[in-house]
């Protein structure tokens, strides 16, 4: 009789009733949510403080090229020293002070020009206040050599290349780092929830076998039941914990938003599409057109398909890992034991993310990004990686798609066979410390 269910229920319930399972479940979303809240009320915070700059031209250079932002404002000074000037902007509590001296011309002006403060003054600041006299220069330049403020503004005009596909469709610049990144997205999602959850199988796994109890349960089961078990078990008790933690935690941050007036906006700063940022003359209808063009490319991103396959491999991902944690808990009789094993397993999701991100960068259907998504310690991330761009002509080759999975299914029955002679070995081994050399011993022992 199969006893693979049993094992899974025993295991599942096991996990889900204790108490601090339970805690940790409810506890968990409040605590992340009260950061997020925390994090975004503070940077609102902080973007409401108004900077008031003081300015004091003795030049006949700068007349409205200072102009007030969002979190900065601009006084102008006049009739004043500099010495009257620096007691004006501390007793009136203004963030500092732009001294223009007077000088025979502008280039003079913007060397011996100062900005006074009481403390180190912030780098934006600073850029804008360089941007801004550094722009007047350069039109300076160019008034002595001729050109006027219309020729000025013409040759100031940013240029960017037209992109088209061969089949006449129009592309945009930074389209392919978007889609790496909401694919990097899912893919960070599982290397964090195996991460979190993989240490559940292993202490199961050590926590039964220190108690000789497993002694007793091994003679009516076999070990690859017991270890598919305990694997699928305690996976499915992870997965309803962090099924919960979304479902709540995406409930309190939005009532937490709307109770405390919070800006969703402040949680990510710098929206503007790639290469439209630091560009004083935007042709605003060419901003538009990209934002449509953005908005049309993401659209176009096979979502429906990607949460499908982030199901799949969110779930063989976490099997094959869960696995191996749990061929290291058999392997070992407490945790201070685990560490010589922990980095091996975690290096591969590491690997996972950042050689992914490099490679689908560049070429999502490269040899690299090809490599890892079929190598099953990684394909689970980087294969998510690269299916933004579709799948099929242009996108993820069908058959890379279905081969990268039945060769997570393939290793994960290969690792609990592995992990199931390790335990049957290792439960008679209890109080030796194993090495790497021990442990492939044990796999080549007969069953």
């Amino acid at each position: 009789m199969n006893k693979l269910p049993l094992i899974i229920k025993r295991e599942y319930l096991a996990k889900v009733r204790n108490k601090s399972f339970v805690i940790m479940t409810f506890l968990s979303p409040i605590l992340m949510v009260g950061m997020i809240l925390l994090i975004a009320y503070l940077t609102q915070l902080n973007d409401n403080e108004e900077r008031v700059i003081a300015v004091l031209n003795d030049s006949g250079y700068f007349s409205n090229e200072f102009i007030a932002s969002e979190a900065t404002s601009y006084v102008n000074f006049q009739d004043l020293t500099l010495a009257e000037a620096k007691d004006s902007t501390l007793s009136l509590g203004y963030y500092g002070l732009v001294y223009l001296p007077s000088e025979p011309n502008l280039e003079q002006v913007a060397q011996r020009t100062f900005f006074y403060s009481k403390e180190a003054p912030s780098s934006i600041v600073l850029n804008k206040l360089e941007n801004t006299i550094t722009s007047r220069l350069r039109q300076e330049r160019l008034r002595e050599l001729g050109l006027s403020p219309k020729e000025y503004a013409e040759m100031d005009r940013s240029y960017n290349m037209n992109i088209e596909t061969f089949d006449g469709l129009q592309n945009i610049k930074g389209i392919n780092e978007i889609k790496a990144i909401i694919g990097g997205a899912f893919g960070y999602l599982i290397m964090m929830f195996i991460i979190i959850y993989g240490g559940f199988v292993m202490r199961s796994v050590i926590e039964e076998k220190t108690s000789r109890i497993i002694e007793v349960i091994i003679s009516s089961v076999k070990p690859f039941h017991l270890m598919m078990g305990k694997i699928i078990g305690t996976s499915l008790a992870g997965i309803t914990q962090f099924a919960i933690w979304i479902v709540s935690g995406a409930i309190l941050l939005f009532i937490g938003l709307t109770i405390f007036d919070i800006d969703p906006a402040s949680l990510t700063k710098g929206g503007m599409a790639p290469g439209m940022a630091g560009n004083a003359s935007v042709d605003v209808d060419a901003v538009t057109q990209n934002i449509q063009l953005y908005a049309q490319e993401i659209f176009e991103i096979p979502i429906f398909a990607m949460l499908i396959f982030f199901i799949i491999y969110f779930v063989l991902g976490y099997l094959i890992y869960s696995s191996i944690y749990a061929a290291i808990g058999a392997a070992v009789d407490n945790e201070t034991d685990t560490q010589q094993f922990i980095f091996p397993v975690i290096l591969p999701l590491m690997l996972a993310i950042y050689v992914g991100f490099f490679s689908v960068f560049s070429n999502p259907n490269g040899p690299i990004a090809v490599a890892f998504s079929l190598f099953p310690l990684t394909s689970p991330i980087v294969m998510l990686m690269r299916l933004p761009w579709g799948i099929g002509e242009g996108g993820v080759p069908v058959w890379q798609l279905i081969s990268s999975i039945l060769i997570l299914i393939a290793t994960f029955i290969g690792i609990v066979w592995m992990a199931a002679k390790i335990y049957r070995v290792g439960i008679l081994m209890y109080g030796k410390k194993p090495s790497y050399k021990e442990l492939y011993k044990w796999l080549k022992y007969s069953s």
